[in-house]
């Protein structure tokens, strides 16, 4: 007899044991390590008060980041969200749908999609977004798949500034399907070697690089694109550097990718965070990922509807742009009510106070004798040397509450004597003295 919660009766489990070879259920599970061997021992039953209190004591025993001094950059930035923002985003009208299929009754998600897009195009000076992809990585590598679609070219080149974790990804999404991918290196000033950019073939379908890069050096866009040839120019941007950054698109970038997460998005444990994707609107049929058009409706009032959409559940597969099949449509959400909170003079405030922030730590390392890797312009990151012990003190200085600058060597050899600092609006000028009193 069937049970009313289980589908399976006792004949259809012996059956499958049988078909497998086993005499019992434990017996499949038990490879699994985390498979009980004994009840767990747990305290007898109290009331919700004592529960309560209980938990807030685990929870007290976790560190929190509004009680660090942090100067980790690297991709990930710790900024100030007000408080509006989540307000609104966790409001429960923008929580219950999965995917905006019926537009008629998702207007208010496809609206804030909308306007997500418009502002992203302002920022990055393109005429197209989509709303989003899953984080920077995949945004780039997604770019380059279209610049490959777009050109018939079959090799891309990168620059070697670009965050060694987007290469990664990039590589994995490339060389597996026969692609190639080439990567050139940076000088003395941390900028794009241009000789070597100079000696890439004529078959390439995008040269890639950061604005600002990884080592927070601005590179000379205007420069790089007068040196491309027939390749499209694919810039991976930091939204709040845009604030005060010429946008990449007015020196003739083709697709602008990057990571939104310090669009009002907190930093967790790997996540959670949201790709960037803009281009030009000859491309925009290119695309992947989701866009957001605004039309009429039969009785002309202004109405939103998913467009374009290229993927592989809505065409058939061999003319998708993509197997992106969702998105981080919430965390487009959270940036759009983010950038619209701040608005231009917002951006441009939070961008600014990042700069003078990080000038201000660079002038007091070098009075500590910590010298300046490159002579690049830099935004609210710089490379700089450390002694050799520096990686033990910077793992000791997280007992002091301290997330010290990024020791490089994980992911640039040369570059073993040298850490990454970062700083942004939440960084205090008593922060910095901490750091230097850790520092030594």
């Amino acid at each position: 007899m069937k049970h009313p919660y289980i589908p399976h009766t006792e004949e259809d489990v012996k059956e499958m044991l049988n078909s497998l070879g086993i005499d019992s259920i434990d017996e499949l599970f038990k490879d699994i390590p985390i498979v009980l061997k004994k009840e767990p021992d747990l305290p007898p039953s109290q009331d919700e008060f004592t529960v309560f209190r209980k938990l807030k004591e685990i929870s007290e025993r976790s560190a929190s980041l509004e009680d660090f001094s942090v100067f980790l950059g690297a991709g990930v930035y710790l900024r100030h969200v007000p408080t509006v923002v989540y307000e609104l985003a966790m409001k429960p009208e923008f929580l219950t749908a999965y995917t905006p299929y019926q537009s008629e009754v998702s207007q208010g998600t496809l609206q804030a999609l909308f306007e997500y897009q418009t502002m992203i195009c302002e920022l990055t000076g393109m005429e197209v977004a989509n709303s989003s992809m899953y984080d920077g990585a995949t945004a780039l590598a997604e770019a380059a798949l279209m610049c490959i679609r777009i050109t018939g070219k079959e090799k891309v080149v990168v620059a070697r500034s670009v965050h060694p974790e987007y290469r990664e990804v990039l590589k994995t999404y490339l060389e597996n399907r026969g692609f190639g991918v080439v990567e050139i290196g940076y000088d003395e000033s941390g900028r794009v070697s241009l000789p070597e950019l100079e000696t890439f073939s004529t078959d390439t379908a995008a040269v890639i690089v950061q604005y600002p890069n990884f080592f927070g050096v601005v590179e000379d866009l205007e420069l790089i694109k007068r040196k491309l040839r027939d390749s499209m120019f694919v810039v991976v941007a930091e939204p709040v550097s845009l604030g005060v950054l010429e946008a990449p698109g007015a020196f003739g970038a083709d697709v602008v990718v990057g990571e939104g997460q310090s669009l009002g998005i907190l930093p967790s444990l790997g996540g959670y965070s949201i790709g960037i994707f803009a281009t030009r609107e000859k491309y925009v049929r290119y695309m992947p990922g989701r866009i957001i058009g605004e039309t009429v409706d039969s009785e002309g009032r202004k109405a939103y509807a998913m467009i374009l959409q290229t993927r592989e559940q809505h065409i058939r597969r061999a003319k998708a742009t993509s197997n992106i099949c969702s998105n981080h449509a919430h965390a487009a959400l959270i940036a759009s009510i983010y950038l619209a909170v701040m608005g231009r003079e917002g951006i441009k405030e939070v961008a600014l106070r990042s700069y003078s922030a990080a000038h201000y730590l660079q002038e007091r390392l070098e009075e500590k004798g910590f010298r300046k890797k490159f002579s690049g312009p830099f935004f609210n990151e710089f490379v700089f040397q450390v002694p050799k012990e520096y990686p033990k003190r910077w793992r000791e200085m997280v007992k002091s509450k301290i997330l010290g600058p990024l020791p490089l060597e994980r992911f640039y050899p040369e570059l073993s004597d040298c850490a990454l600092a970062c700083t942004t609006e939440v960084v205090k000028r008593e922060d910095i003295e901490r750091l230097m009193e850790a520092m030594g």
